[in-house]
């Protein structure tokens, strides 16, 4: 450890103020006290909803508060609150032309109990073409940012059902978009759609860094400090709580150490946001949210971390990054660390895709190069989801090196020197 220390300072000297800083603020001691409150028991396993994530929510707030950094848009909080909506669907009436519709084939995507609107309610009018790319095209009305009637061709009737996921994936709006399976956009039209609406609060944590010369473009790390509860049905060994020390308190720790770091080396031309995301594990909706809130023509690069607890498959002083060949950000991060023996490899698990199951997804969908660095075996990982993922599985000297490692190679863009290419959004799912 002592060594790759060593070597990671001399890498550094080209800054001597953060050279001399980076074990003083990045040590396995620090990681191993931010990692023991983030995966201890009383945090009850920090499920989205319950008590314990509330509680870690406030301790990474008050992290980032004795760091000394500032809160998004500088308002007074470091608690980036909103509400998921969830409706159920009661009932329809509906009509296109004189013609009623048939329930199944019309999705109605509100946040309001009950929807009515006709052809003068001022809604857009818009088709999905057969052979478009149906689901991407479905996203771009999933935001609620405009009110829209969407015709659907009747080629995607197979796959048209399972809009009704988003019903459970959106955050207050007073817009409305309702999906219709059907060939031709109506002259008249009659749409009363009734909901049940289920509204729950969720929480990121975020923390700002103003930047210098180019304090207008934005540099994110990440990761997401829910996980997966108690299990009461199941327990091992008379434990039921799911600690999640590697997924994602490994990549939390990691955020909060670098937001510390920078904070002390104050070396950022560009602005820093740090955020911790809520919600990972059931469909990525704090990352969702946040994302929303900021213009991503300014988002440079974002570093999203996770799992990064355990040696990877190639060993100590490794890790890899999702959509390495998207973009140029892997090749320019591996390059500032060149001389260090530490080395950053493309996404070995390409089957199982990581670069779309991560918070980097949202921002990458818009062309943002934004990674996820990890460690995880994902073919060969066995305390993953489970009961076992305790601080005791961690490796954390290694964890400690990954996190000097992500804050040196970072170096160029953190300090806007380097830019990394975009993500070719057309070419996303």
């Amino acid at each position: 450890m002592r060594i790759f220390v060593l070597i990671l300072a001399a890498a550094l000297s080209v800054s001597s103020v953060a050279a001399q800083k980076i074990e003083n603020i990045i040590n396995a001691a620090e990681v191993e006290r931010i990692e023991k409150v983030l995966s201890a028991d009383d945090m009850e396993g920090r499920k989205a909803f319950t008590r314990g994530i509330e509680k870690a929510a406030a301790f990474i707030a008050d992290e980032f508060k004795k760091s000394g950094l500032q809160t998004l848009n500088n308002n007074g909080n470091y608690l980036q609150s909103f509400k998921m909506i969830r409706a159920k669907f009661l009932g329809l009436n509906a009509s296109f032309d004189g013609t009623a519709l048939n329930e199944k084939n019309v999705i109605a995507v509100t946040c309001k109990p009950e929807l009515q609107i006709n052809e003068t309610s001022g809604y857009e009018l818009v088709k999905i073409e057969k052979g478009a790319n149906f689901f991407a095209e479905a996203r771009k009305y999933a935001g609620l940012t405009r009110n829209a009637l969407v015709i659907v061709d009747t080629s995607f009737s197979a796959n048209f059902g399972r809009l009704t996921q988003l019903k459970s994936q959106m955050f207050q709006s007073d817009k409305s978009v309702v999906f219709v399976l059907g060939s031709e956009i109506p002259r008249q039209y009659r749409i009363e759609a009734s909901h049940s609406i289920l509204e729950q609060p969720l929480t990121n944590v975020v923390a700002v860094l103003p930047g210098k010369s180019l304090a207008n473009e934005y540099v994110i790390f990440s990761g997401h400090y829910d996980h997966l509860g108690i299990n009461s049905k199941k327990a091992v060994n008379n434990d039921s709580i799911y600690n999640g020390a590697n997924d994602d308190a490994a990549g939390t720790t990691a955020m909060m150490l670098l937001a510390k770091y920078y904070s002390q080396v104050k070396g950022n031309e560009r602005t820093l946001i740090f955020a911790a995301f809520t919600a990972e594990e059931i469909g990525g909706f704090g990352a969702a949210y946040f994302s929303r809130q900021l213009d991503p023509a300014k988002v440079v690069a974002m570093f999203n971390i996770e799992m990064i607890g355990t040696e990877s498959k190639w060993g100590a002083n490794s890790a890899y990054i999702t959509g390495y060949e998207k973009t140029d950000m892997g090749r320019i991060l591996q390059n500032n660390l060149k001389g260090t023996g530490f080395n950053f490899y493309p996404d070995p698990y390409p089957d199982q895709q990581l670069f779309y199951r991560s918070d980097n997804a949202t921002l990458a969908r818009l062309g943002v190069p934004a990674h996820t660095i990890s460690t995880s075996k994902m073919d060969s990982e066995p305390n993953y989801h489970q009961l076992s993922d305790e601080i005791g599985t961690l490796n954390i000297p290694n964890m400690t090196r990954i996190i000097q490692s992500i804050a040196l190679s970072a170096r160029g863009i953190v300090n806007g020197k380097e830019t990394p290419s975009r993500v070719d959004a057309g070419s996303l799912r």
